[in-house]
């Protein structure tokens, strides 16, 4: 993510983007209507047979040398987004609910523009299972995709909605934003949160989850449609004491599935939403409806530096530079029901991590490192005629030589930016295969 922005003193000053400058590679599923799927649904049969799985890392042909500056997927996604040197808001993959921006609901198999946005600039954006949000350099946000149960804060629930659309929202410019499955978060630049979409695990933090029986005893849930302030964060003390945490900044967001991360200006991590797995780091399984401080980041010299969120699981560098993950990436054993060190990372410097729905892919130092258990379906980048998973981090060596600037990850694809600075790194990377995917 990038810095936040300072807070508008007139003029306002424009949001900045991430510095990094490089070329977009791609390994991973690229099926993307059969991602997360049994069989590809009925009315997208045609596409059934496009896209392979990519097993290493792949330049996109028709993108030639596109300088890329970030790169966005979600655990939950099986579509990704990429914005260029200039700003452009690019996006491609899976698009049943228009969640690519185009105006339609066709699919699209290789990167394409979104002329909706063509005259704004992007600094950042999100993707959550069927939806998208995107930030413009002044602070105001464009959702599109699904909006089924309000995620798109436009005031509304609709089925589709495939046009770049500004949320409802007049407060403070917005600095970042997260998407979850279903839900959305943005913080505005004073550091508050707000959040929309979907209740269900209480992942919004209003203190609900939304639940009502409707006609014939159905369960139904009452949806953010508008942006909401998350007004309260509290700690639980040894003996089970609920109290409130005043002076939350918020610094940074981080969505999973149906969880969420903050970050806050004293270095605190708060977590909460679905508790399954650990994934929150409370030590107990249970749903958390607002914001709980984790405890291990509440000590001088132990705070976070940066958080990331899994489909299942969380991850901090701390600001020493450790590693610490909590959850389940493998759902079929043990999982981690507080912060842990990743002692594989030890003494590692990371830039960026991405997780997917079970893989993690990590840059760090001169490396590419992943790891993740089967199924995979090549997002971990080993290359082919080479084991498929791994249950410890290895180096990517397809990568070999190529400097990453950061990586993202759906649900089961990578994506990197690779540093193209000097002519030894442009030679590498024109060593690397080209995916010119087929269309129908």
């Amino acid at each position: 993510m990038s810095p936040t922005a300072p807070c508008p003193l007139t003029p306002v000053p424009k949001l900045e983007g991430s510095k990094s400058r490089g070329q977009l590679l791609i390994f991973g599923a690229t099926n993307w209507d059969l991602i997360g799927r049994k069989e590809v649904p009925k009315q997208q049969a045609a596409y059934r047979n496009l896209g392979q799985n990519l097993w290493g890392p792949h330049r996109y042909g028709s993108l030639g040398g596109l300088r890329v500056r970030s790169v966005v997927s979600g655990p939950c996604a099986a579509h990704s987004l990429l914005i260029t040197a200039e700003g452009r808001l690019w996006s491609w993959g899976r698009n049943e609910k228009g969640q690519l921006g185009h105006g339609d609901t066709k699919r699209v198999e290789a990167p394409r523009p979104i002329e909706a946005l063509g005259s704004e600039a992007i600094v950042a954006a999100a993707c959550g299972r069927n939806h998208t949000l995107a930030l413009t350099e002044s602070g105001s946000v464009f959702a599109f995709g699904e909006n089924k149960l309000g995620q798109l804060g436009l005031g509304n629930q609709t089925d589709a909605v495939p046009s770049p659309t500004q949320i409802l929202y007049n407060g403070q410019p917005i600095s970042k934003l997260g998407c979850g499955a279903e839900f959305s978060m943005v913080m505005d630049c004073k550091g508050n949160l707000y959040s929309f979409g979907c209740p269900e695990y209480g992942q919004l933090g209003h203190n609900s989850d939304g639940k009502f029986i409707a006609r014939a005893q159905r369960i139904e849930y009452d949806c953010e449609l508008l942006p909401r302030r998350v007004a309260l964060f509290v700690e639980r003390t040894k003996d089970g004491q609920v109290l409130p945490v005043p002076n939350v900044v918020v610094r940074d967001v981080a969505c999973g599935a149906n969880h969420t991360l903050v970050l806050d200006s004293q270095k605190r991590v708060f977590s909460w939403g679905f508790g399954g797995y650990g994934r929150l780091g409370h030590a107990e399984q249970k749903d958390e409806m607002v914001p709980r401080l984790v405890k291990l980041f509440d000590f001088p010299g132990r705070g976070a530096a940066q958080i990331y969120a899994g489909y299942t699981c969380s991850f901090a560098v701390s600001e020493t530079g450790g590693l610490f993950f909590w959850g389940a990436t493998n759902t079929s054993r043990e999982s981690t029901m507080y912060p842990k060190a990743v002692q594989d990372l030890c003494g590692w410097k990371i830039r960026s991590l991405a997780c997917g729905k079970s893989s993690v892919i990590v840059a760090a130092d001169e490396s590419t490192i992943s790891w993740g258990p089967s199924p995979t379906f090549g997002e971990l980048g080993y290359g082919d005629h080479k084991p498929k998973s791994s249950t410890a981090a290895q180096e990517v060596k397809t990568l070999d030589g190529i400097y990453t600037e950061q990586v993202a990850m759906g649900y089961s694809h990578s994506l990197v930016i690779a540093r193209d600075e000097s002519e030894a790194e442009q030679e590498k990377l024109r060593k690397l295969p080209e995916y010119n995917p087929r269309t129908l």
